[in-house]
């Protein structure tokens, strides 16, 4: 049996800000049980939802030295769907309303989650194989068990990896604070190791130290070894580039299943959509006060409203899509100029636009359910969840070929009638227009080609099955076998 521990700084069900929580989340229900024991810790925030809270049972609690503080460590443990997860309470450091809050007060928490997960596994009695670290906030990890953890026995023989769910974020703050917090010797803050810039990089630190690197799709671990989207790692990347694999994430296809999904008005799947799935949509068009018009080519937007997910463009563009016989429906909140943005178009083309600035689970499984198309215009996009959702209700996604869309959405071709959706190359507002007016073309005038692009799309695989395949693979390397 290998033993594979994942440190997280979220996961869902138990706190969730973004994708990395699903990760986390839903990958370790996908391995091989006979081959692989995979087990979680994660953090005790305060904020966890209480039914959680309350099923948590003790292990065990310890004191350990962060730098030259002696902090309490509590260690608790959870079976949730045949998973063992641990979690470590810290009230001082894991209280408050939020999992995340100042970056300071951040750096400090993770370096504390970091070594207190380490420190815990030999009183939990698991040894890891392979500890599988996920974002800046682990990246302390792969140092550690380099440093102290290396002289004892029960850590000498562990491997690391860094997975980089989006380089952007990378803990980064002043040396002399990090190396009072972490205690680690001067000798590991040089331009080699964990210094970049002047400052100290935890997500440098864990990519320098892991064994192996993964990010979220092939084309994200392409991309990233360009200054463009290499957030300054993109020389330690390329460096690195022989232990760094892409591995495309996946989505939970019980949880995102259009035959079973509660939120929808009518459920529906690949064999019967033609006459079923239009129902969802005069559903939706009724509930947000849209034109009812059947044939309306209906366009979604599920996002955070920020640059990074290609407002800009959207901004630009607006009004001369809004010319088109088309409608949108925009779900999310963000940024406050992209907010009264869709505001206003929702207000000036009533009927036609409906602005939804709120998160909602339910609104977001009916906006997949109901549209025809759906609209990730996105600057960079290291793997996207929505398209893939996009492409499970059979609502065909408009992309740019950036990271994780271009690696899953195959653009359509007329000529060899192929493809699950339409995307655009460079990153133009222009461009992006005529990609979305190309698709309504073949919506309104090749319905029946459009229909079998919609099977394409809905016969596509993205369950977490196939990405933990590929993870099995990368432990068996590592681990020689």
């Amino acid at each position: 049996m290998k033993n594979v521990l994942f440190v997280a700084s979220e996961c869902v069900p138990f706190i969730k800000t973004g994708g990395l929580a699903d990760v986390v989340g839903s990958l370790p229900k996908c391995f091989n049980k006979d081959e692989f024991d995979v087990r979680v810790i994660i953090p005790k925030y305060m904020c966890m939802k209480e039914e959680y809270k309350n099923q948590l049972e003790y292990i065990t609690h310890f004191y350990m030295d962060l730098s030259w503080r002696s902090q309490y460590v509590g260690v608790l443990h959870m079976m949730y769907e045949g998973i063992h997860y641990y979690f470590i309470d810290n009230e001082y450091y894991l209280a408050g309303p939020r999992p995340y809050g100042n970056i300071y007060e951040d750096i400090e928490k993770f370096a504390f989650f970091s070594k207190a997960a380490l420190s815990a596994l030999p009183l939990i009695g698991f040894k890891p194989d392979i500890v599988h670290c996920h974002d800046w906030q682990t990246g302390l990890i792969p140092v550690f068990l380099k440093d102290k953890f290396h002289e004892g026995e029960f850590f000498c023989n562990m491997k690391s990896i860094m997975t980089i769910h989006n380089l952007k974020f990378q803990g980064v703050w002043d040396m002399k604070t990090v190396k009072d917090i972490t205690g680690l010797p001067s000798c590991y803050f040089t331009p080699d190791k964990l210094e970049a810039y002047g400052d100290a990089n935890y997500l440098k630190g864990g990519l320098v130290y892991a064994d192996a690197i993964t990010t979220v799709s092939r084309t994200y671990a392409e991309e990233i070894k360009t200054p463009f989207y290499g957030e300054h790692l993109d020389g330690l990347l390329n460096a690195r580039a022989h232990d760094l694999r892409g591995i495309v994430n996946g989505i939970d296809y019980d949880e995102y299943n259009p035959e079973t999904d509660r939120y929808i008005v009518k459920n529906y799947n690949a064999k019967n959509f033609r006459k079923e799935k239009v129902k969802n949509k005069r559903a939706l068009q009724e509930e947000l006060g849209l034109e009812k018009d059947d044939k309306k080519f209906m366009i979604g937007i599920v996002s955070r409203l920020t640059d990074q997910k290609g407002f800009d463009l959207i901004a630009y563009m607006m009004d001369e899509m809004c010319q088109q016989d088309v409608q949108f429906v925009i779900l999310g909140t963000g940024e406050e100029k992209y907010e009264n943005m869709f505001r206003h178009f929702a207000w000036k083309y009533q009927g036609k636009v409906s602005a939804n600035i709120f998160y909602s689970e339910a609104m977001s499984h009916k906006i997949y359910a109901s549209c025809d198309a759906f609209l990730m215009p996105s600057l960079f996009e290291p793997c996207g969840l929505s398209q893939l959702m996009s492409l499970r209700y059979g609502t065909l996604p408009i992309v740019r070929e950036t990271g994780g869309l271009k690696d899953t959405v195959i653009p359509y071709n007329e000529y060899e009638g192929t493809g699950t959706g339409f995307s655009f190359a460079n990153y133009n507002a222009h461009e992006m227009f005529n990609t979305l007016k190309y698709a309504q073309y073949i919506y309104y005038e090749k319905k029946r080609e459009w229909n079998k692009m919609v099977d394409r799309a809905m016969a596509a695989d993205f369950s977490w099955a196939s990405s933990a395949k590929q993870y099995e693979e990368m432990y068996n390397w590592m681990l020689g076998c």
